[in-house]
């Protein structure tokens, strides 16, 4: 991804609260993923959690990295990552992975940021950006996410309160970047069609995850990813000393080298 293009869009997330990649990721990966996802729909018996947060014709599957090659490429993909760490910085980590299936006639999510439970004043630097990919289109009838521009400089939505929104519309194979204190929603759903979409999202190095990767994802598979995949997950030390086990790297304990890790003392 050229540096230009990341730099607008990390510029844009900082200015608006989120940025639109178009043509993010082939379409024929968007439709191998559709398929996927509907399969595991059918293997684990996915319903709607059918709460106000969750949705009630909502189809949510987390921990996506549990289920197969397909999933693992997207929290390093090429053209979305380095905006990411452009918004964080490369120390970031995996916060969550799953998949947001709006069904028909799904009523719009509340209004909230994604850093709300964060007990921190606001405006702050950002602390989580998240992703949402368009494994189908987007648009303002099939439920966009909604967002409120600039309200990442803002102290936290009224959870459900009523706000004027925009619809991030975008076309399939497109990812949604924003900065995880942007007030936004899932929108509503009032077309025959479901609407898919991925939600890659990211915190900060020093923060907890949302998803407990260390225990969510076998070691064993974990074993077997690409390091940038391992690092995301938490299996190195941020800034050379949060993290560490005995003055080793998680990822060092993991595989079995015990050789040396450098720490931040070392330099």
């Amino acid at each position: 991804m050229p540096d230009d293009v990341i730099t607008e869009a990390v510029a844009k997330v900082g200015k608006d609260g989120y940025a639109v990649i178009e043509d993010a990721f082939p379409t024929d990966l968007a439709d191998a993923l559709r398929a996927d996802l509907d399969r595991l729909e059918r293997d684990l018996g996915v319903v709607p959690a059918d709460n106000d947060f969750e949705g009630a014709r909502t189809l949510r599957v987390y921990n996506l990295l549990v289920h197969g090659e397909l999933y693992q490429q997207i929290p390093i993909w090429e053209s979305v990552l380095p905006v990411v760490e452009g918004v964080l910085d490369p120390g970031c980590l995996i916060s969550s992975l799953s998949s947001i299936v709006i069904c028909p006639d799904e009523k719009a999510q509340p209004i909230h940021s994604d850093d709300i439970l964060i007990p921190l004043p606001k405006p702050h630097p950002p602390l989580v950006c998240n992703t949402m990919w368009a494994i189908t289109d987007f648009t303002d009838a099939n439920g966009a996410t909604r967002l409120v521009p600039g309200s990442h400089r803002l102290e936290n939505p009224q959870y459900g309160g009523d706000y004027e929104t925009i619809p991030a519309e975008m076309s399939k194979g497109s990812v949604l970047v924003w900065d995880g204190a942007l007030w936004h929603s899932g929108g509503a759903n009032r077309t025959a069609e479901r609407r898919y979409g991925i939600a890659m999202n990211y915190c900060a190095g020093f923060m907890r995850q949302q998803e407990n990767q260390q225990l969510g994802v076998p070691g064993d598979l974990v074993r077997r990813f690409p390091p940038r995949l391992q690092e995301l997950l938490g299996y190195d030390v941020y800034h050379g000393l949060i993290g560490h086990i005995d003055k080793q790297r998680p990822l060092d304990l993991l595989v079995g080298d015990r050789l040396a890790s450098t720490m931040v003392w070392d330099n």
